[in-house]
């Protein structure tokens, strides 16, 4: 059996992937700070899928956690085939509006806390020759929206070099890149959203099954939605600072009215 492990399993994204997975017929590590929360996907995931799911809780940005969750991950007896790197927040303020403990944290969680997850699994499917690395990112990191969205071209471009150097060991690497998704991220995050329109919103299950899909074709990059995925191909192509000055204009018109 294919066992996953999920960062920031309990909502959202990370349950939506959950899913998915059980929907397969894999085993899961399902890792989040919510203990009750976990155990409350278990058990739904158990009842519909007859899933074993293993619940770990940890807080990543606690390095005895994290260090507990990296150990799993590189246990050769209970070897991990598949890590979903999922785990992440944003704040509401555009930097330097927000504490610098904040966006320390904040990077931590989306960059250093993937990478060490990453290099704990990696011995091990490199050695089994198979397995999967999945690294939720975003489409903020095409475009210059502020220290997320830098953290997540982050993961992005970390996805498609490591996918380049394990493809010899058969391993996959997968970027996913979603657009807004309903999920709990932008109400933890405290963002407005209120003037978004209904047609850009993602289903977090739509997300979560077009990256299987992407993945079982060995892509290296998810997107979920004609509507993104067109955008993602045309700011490839717009000059970077073009788009960066109409995004500062975009994220600093509401304090200039």
């Amino acid at each position: 059996m294919t066992t996953v492990l999920i960062t920031g399993a309990s909502a959202g994204l990370g349950a939506a992937f959950a899913r998915a997975f059980a929907a397969k017929g894999a085993g899961l590590v399902l890792v989040a700070r919510d203990k009750e929360r976990l155990e409350s996907v278990a058990r739904d995931l158990g009842r519909e899928f007859g899933t074993a799911a293993e619940v770990l809780p940890a807080d990543l940005l606690d390095p005895q956690d994290c260090a507990a969750v990296a150990a799993r991950l590189a246990d050769r007896v209970r070897p991990v085939d598949i890590l979903v790197n999922n785990a992440g927040f944003g704040l509401p303020a555009p930097f330097p509006y927000s504490p610098v403990e904040d966006e320390e944290r904040m990077l931590d969680l989306l960059v250093k806390v993937p990478l060490r997850l990453t290099h704990a699994v990696l011995p091990g499917l490199r050695e089994r020759r198979r397995g999967a690395v999945v690294n939720v990112s975003s489409v903020a990191g095409l475009l210059p929206t502020g220290t997320y969205g830098a953290a997540k071209a982050w993961v992005t471009a970390f996805s498609e070099s490591l996918r380049v150097d394990m493809e010899p060991y058969g391993v996959r690497v997968l970027a996913v890149v979603p657009g807004f998704t309903r999920t709990e991220f932008q109400e933890r995050a405290g963002m407005d959203v209120s003037a978004l329109r209904e047609g850009v919103w993602l289903e977090p299950q739509a997300v979560a099954d077009r990256a299987l899909r992407d993945l079982a074709l060995r892509r290296p990059l998810s997107i979920t939605g004609r509507r993104y995925r067109a955008y993602a191909l045309a700011v490839r192509h717009l000059p970077r600072a073009f788009v960066a000055r109409k995004m500062a204009r975009k994220r600093h018109a509401p304090a200039e009215g």
